[in-house]
């Protein structure tokens, strides 16, 4: 069993293939956090201590006891109320207006299989490779319950945490905080590994000393963001990507969250990771209930390259659903960069047409085919189709397309209204504004309270009314805004109103997922301000960044491949000079980089030379022949972007028997040194051969020395070697 309980210690045990996690109750009820890593046997509550320590006060239960402190106990669920003055995971306002909670063991249940929440994304598991356990807590004097959820999936070596807490008191209480994991260590040296970053310059990589204080990240904003990513790694000081311990917390959700690591008096080290405490103050009346969502945890003795691994492995495949998870995604092009609003249906099923002839699968008409929507001003709410500006019905146009052999796919914002629509003009109410104020704009446009049932109810049916109107296989969400004046009409605390928002759009998806199995949903906010493995439920491939250029996408792809698989990472080709900055960086390194994603093109095929359109051809048969191994092999990153002169980075299928390189230069300068790129995890002491030149390398020299890369000339020249084993050893 994965999940082992001692009664006699009350000592409950979490064990996946490489890893253990254990926490016990002790004599006053209290659930202590004793130990997280490498997998062991035994009782790790040795590692507890007791002291009387000045100024960290002591339970009543404890009498005179003044060496019993919960200021320096590490805690599965620490809350305000207790005399741990650090960070909390839970804080409630009580009926009286008080402060305050001390929830106490009650009970526990262990079962095959892996909990769900319901409204709420979560990893899932068939029934035998999982167990979940439940442990009981409850408040005495207010009677607030929660129950603790853990879901153990030993093969994927990730360990889930959630919380659902319920008032069984007579009075309604307020949530004022509520994360949902907690960690605990006594003892060691850490490096916090997080990823901040920008609109078009996302997840950038900082890793930081955990010194004493806090470190937080997090977003206000409504959304998971651009600026941060709800996903951290805590690191041993000399961890390396290929050794030493490093734990990884991701948060399978969508909206504001809250990110801390607080190194306290005692030299402990406590990280907390869930739901925003700003702008949060949830009720719960007599009977109701909060849930939660979930972190997803896992833990690596053998470096941060594992730990990535194991986040790609469990996302790709217990994460992600549906007819796409395992798929290789259609080759699109995306008909933005290549009109933008200028278009109608002819000059789309013409790009259709030369989008065949290159060999791309799939055509997906973005902005501006819908209401009066020709700039990004007008427009958002009215999802009827602009059947004057395209010249015909979606239908027929969907036809001329899938006869030209390609696909359709189509784009939507379905969160946001344009003050100029007939939505806003007749429901101004269903705006998120706070009344008798001006309302803040951003990209001219206001975020609809999907709070509210009604709203919800009338996207899903406006949305129905597209999607039936022909044979369409793609869509793209975006969100193009943060929120703000974050007021509900229909509230009756604003405190919920961003948590509902957010439950709001996952019922959204999820009706849309159930009535159209058969269509693939990317995920977008301006690009990556929504790149979150709570999406990842919905939207198996996210748009990894509005900037396209290949420069900057290796730095963001860097950053994103610490959480992310890159069958996630919507990644695209796109023209030259780039339309972002103006960098010209050569075709073949924007298809090499593309390749790392989900692959597709943002340009205009009229523009493009006869070389550069079979160019294009050679790319596509490539990435279709490589794409199996790129989706589901197992991701190495060989170099740094940041600090290094070249970008690197290897996919080595599961079975080792076949690794694909990949290799950007960064820097060229007069008379060359040569670049080294040791490769990773291959087959020790065999044999394998490099499929264009012919040659045959030592593995074990591939690893310890690496392999050259040639001296050209030119700026962000890009190199692609597939290798293949040909012998078991030497």
């Amino acid at each position: 069993m994965s999940i082992v309980y001692d009664e006699a210690q009350r000592l409950f045990t979490l064990h996946t293939e490489q890893s253990t996690y254990q926490m016990k109750v002790d004599a006053f009820g209290f659930l202590l956090h004793l130990y997280y890593g490498r997998r062991t046997a035994g009782n790790m509550d040795y590692l507890l201590t007791y002291a009387d320590r000045g100024f960290s006060g002591n339970p009543y239960d404890a009498g005179i006891d003044r060496t019993y402190s919960m200021d320096a106990l590490p805690q599965e669920l620490p809350c305000h109320g207790t005399g741990d003055y650090r960070s909390p995971a839970i804080a409630v306002k009580n009926a009286d207006g008080s402060y305050g909670c001390d929830f106490r063991y009650h009970g526990y249940k262990i079962s095959k299989g892996k909990y769900g929440i319901e409204g709420l994304p979560a990893v899932y598991a068939e029934e035998d490779e999982a167990e979940t356990l439940e442990i009981y807590m409850e408040d005495s004097v207010s009677h607030i319950q929660v129950t603790l959820l853990y879901g153990v999936l030993p093969a994927y070596d990730v360990i889930t945490r959630s919380a659902r807490i319920k008032n069984a008191g007579t009075e309604k209480v307020y949530l004022k905080k509520a994360q949902a994991v907690c960690l605990d260590w006594v003892c060691g040296e850490y490096d916090l590994i997080s990823f901040y970053g920008r609109h078009a310059m996302e997840r950038s990589m900082q890793r930081t000393p955990v010194s004493h204080g806090a470190h937080v990240i997090g977003s206000r904003r409504g959304t998971s963001s651009h600026q941060y990513n709800p996903m951290m790694i805590l690191a041993e000081k000399e961890a390396t990507e290929d050794a030493g311990s490093c734990y990884a917390m991701s948060f399978v959700y969508s909206g504001s969250f809250k990110g801390e690591v607080e190194r306290d008096q005692y030299n402990q080290t406590r990280a907390l990771l869930g739901l925003s405490d700003e702008l949060f103050s949830y009720p719960l009346a007599a009977g109701g209930v909060f849930r939660v969502p979930e972190v997803v945890m896992t833990y690596s003795s053998a470096g941060i390259a594992k730990l990535s691994q194991n986040l790609h492995r469990c996302f790709r495949m217990r994460l992600c659903r549906g007819k796409y998870r395992d798929c290789v995604r259609p080759v699109l092009l995306n008909s933005w960069e290549a009109s933008y609003f200028d278009f109608n249906g002819e000059s789309i099923a013409k790009l259709a047409e030369q989008a065949a002839e290159l060999g791309i699968e799939m055509l997906v008409l973005d902005d501006g085919w819908f209401g009066k929507r020709d700039d990004d001003n007008s427009g958002l709410g009215d999802w009827y189709v602009n059947e004057d500006k395209l010249g015909e019905p979606l239908g027929a146009l969907i036809g001329k397309i899938n006869a030209a052999g390609l696909k359709f796919g189509i784009w939507f914002e379905p969160e946001a209204v344009s003050e100029d629509s007939e939505l806003f003009r007749a429901h101004p109410d269903w705006a998120l504004t706070i009344p008798g104020r001006r309302p803040v704009r951003s990209r001219n446009q206001l975020v609809l309270d999907l709070s509210r049932k009604e709203v919800v109810d009338y996207l899903f049916e406006a949305m129905c009314g597209v999607l039936e109107q022909g044979n369409i296989e793609y869509v793209k969400w975006d969100m193009n805004r943060s929120l703000a004046d974050c007021f509900s009409l229909s509230a009756d605390d604003q405190g919920r109103v961003l948590y509902d928002y957010v439950i709001g759009l996952y019922d959204l998806l999820e009706r849309l997922l159930r009535r159209y199995p058969n269509i693939l949903f990317e995920g977008c906010s301006g690009g990556g301000g929504r790149f979150d493995a709570g999406m990842l439920y919905y939207t198996p491939q996210i748009w990894c960044s509005d900037n396209s250029d290949a420069r900057d996408r290796l730095d963001i792809q860097y950053g994103t491949s610490f959480g992310y698989p890159v069958s996630a990472v919507g990644s695209h080709v796109s023209a030259v000079p780039n339309h972002q900055n103006g960098r010209v960086t050569p075709l073949r390194t924007r298809a090499v980089t593309a390749m790392a994603g989900t692959f597709g093109y943002e340009l205009d095929p009229q523009k493009l030379s006869a070389e550069e359109k079979q160019e294009i051809k050679n790319q596509i048969k490539e990435y279709k022949k490589y794409a199996p191994l790129i989706q589901n092999g197992l991701y190495y990153r060989l170099t740094n972007p940041f600090s290094q002169e070249v970008c690197a980075w290897e996919m080595v299928s599961e079975d080792l028997s076949e690794f694909l390189v990949s290799a950007v230069m960064l820097e060229v300068h007069g008379n060359m040194t040569v670049q080294y790129i040791r490769l990773k995890g291959l087959e020790r002491n065999c044999l394998y051969q490099e499929e264009e030149s012919g040659k045959v390398y030592a593995s074990d020299a591939l690893m310890e020395t690496g392999i050259p890369l040639p001296v050209e000339m030119g700026q962000y020249q890009a190199y692609q070697m597939y290798f293949h084993k040909i012998n078991s050893s030497l």
